[in-house]
């Protein structure tokens, strides 16, 4: 099948799976069909898989380490992950191929491949889930992350498209007279990207704005939707790929046309995601355990779409805060004890150095009772979970281009975590 006729099947079937009205027992019963074909077909094609019963709940759980430690189990073309990291730095791949990589920003690289109809597939359906409405005259869509892949590249095959790629790595003041030229109508940004437009006052009136790459943390929407007098839309993806992605009525809805989705509880009413890619043929992803905390919605969204959607992205398991005795503290509950502690704090840092040590990083123009503030709820909230020391600090919190914004992090090492 030629390239473009994949995306537009794959976007009509993304189209078809999450209309309104359809119910959610109709959708899973294409689902299931779509997962047992995949179980059967695609899975056992790899080496990882190749003598594995095909049913999901007989796989093991994998994650990040596993797959890159045997990656070439993982994929139909038996790449090494040094292979792959070779063809990377030279800038070829193999035919037919395309091999990206995440940026590192967030210390642990991972790897994937993918295949021709695959680049074109992934590109059908975000189409699907983030333009459909907006397909009916040309676009131009400025896409601002740290790294580039031939995966954008798809996109510039369709005529009405006009893609352009701007590196956060090499910071904005490098590129902003050409994106501010370009006049995006569609701008996809790490929200603290985002919100240094806003606060630089960079000239663009886009019709649609995606926060993607990053947690949205609550300080951000406000500020980005106020400058650009647009609702802030979200696409939560990942280098296992794409996981969901907002509606016009604002639900993050989980790309369950295309992934199998479980869940871990993780305490506090959080939950790790279990994700199994059953459209995805040339590396395979069954029971992957991604590192992300959400918070499932509790009720249906008023769009009327059967997939599942999520009430906020938490933050990542590796920044939750490790006590003395065990006692765990996820993102949240630690950001939202800064935040609460006064309306005027709209940035911050809080971090972990050791099991007793956390660092608060605010900016020297906040007051300093507000400063207070926060190193006592911080305080309080520490001190009710094991003995911790609070050093409170006072320093600028410029934007850095090349590592993803962690507001709340954990620099434990590993041993150092319980």
């Amino acid at each position: 099948m030629i390239p473009l006729a994949e995306a537009a099947l794959s976007f009509t079937r993304t189209r078809r799976l999450s209309r309104p009205g359809l119910s959610r027992a109709a959708f899973e019963t294409a689902q299931a069909r779509a997962l047992s074909r995949w179980l059967a077909r695609d899975l056992p094609r790899v080496a990882a898989y190749r003598d594995t019963p095909a049913r999901l709940q007989d796989l093991p759980v994998t994650d990040k380490a596993g797959l890159m430690a045997g990656f070439h189990r993982y994929n139909r073309a038996g790449i090494t992950a040094d292979q792959a990291w070779a063809a990377l730095a030279a800038g070829d791949t193999p035919h037919g191929l395309t091999i990206g990589c995440s940026t590192g920003t967030s210390g642990n690289r991972g790897l994937f491949v993918i295949s021709e109809a695959e680049r074109y597939r992934w590109l059908g359906s975000i189409l699907a889930k983030t333009m459909a409405d907006l397909l009916t005259r040309p676009q131009r869509v400025a896409v601002v992350l740290p790294r580039d892949t031939r995966l954008y590249h798809s996109a510039r095959r369709l005529p009405w498209l006009d893609l352009r790629f701007f590196d956060v790595t090499e910071g904005p003041d490098r590129w902003r007279a050409d994106l501010e030229a370009f006049a995006p109508t569609v701008l996809l940004a790490p929200p603290r990207l985002l919100r240094h437009f806003a606060a630089s006052r960079f000239r663009l009136t886009p019709r649609r704005v995606f926060s993607a790459a990053e947690t949205l943390d609550p300080p951000d929407r406000p500020v980005i939707e106020g400058y650009f007098g647009r609702p802030l839309d979200q696409i939560y993806m990942a280098t296992e790929g794409l996981f969901a992605a907002t509606c016009r009525h604002g639900g993050l809805h989980l790309a369950e046309d295309s992934v199998f989705f479980e869940f871990e509880p993780a305490g506090g009413g959080l939950v790790t995601p279990l994700v199994t890619a059953f459209r995805r043929e040339t590396q395979i992803m069954a029971r992957y355990r991604m590192n992300d905390l959400l918070r499932l919605a509790d009720a249906p969204c008023p769009c009327g779409s059967p997939l599942l959607h999520v009430a906020e992205i938490v933050g990542r398991m590796d920044d939750c805060f490790h006590l003395p005795g065990q006692a765990l503290l996820t993102p949240d509950i630690l950001r939202n004890a800064v935040l609460n502690a006064s309306r005027a704090i709209t940035d911050f840092r809080l971090i972990q150095l050791s099991p007793s040590e956390v660092q608060l990083i605010l900016p020297p123009g906040l007051r300093e009772e507000d400063a207070q503030a926060a190193a006592r709820a911080v305080e309080v909230l520490l001190s009710a979970r094991g003995p911790a020391r609070l050093a409170l600090i006072r320093a600028p919190l410029p934007l850095e281009p090349g590592r993803k914004l962690r507001r709340v992090e954990c620099r434990l090492p590993a041993g150092d975590r319980a």
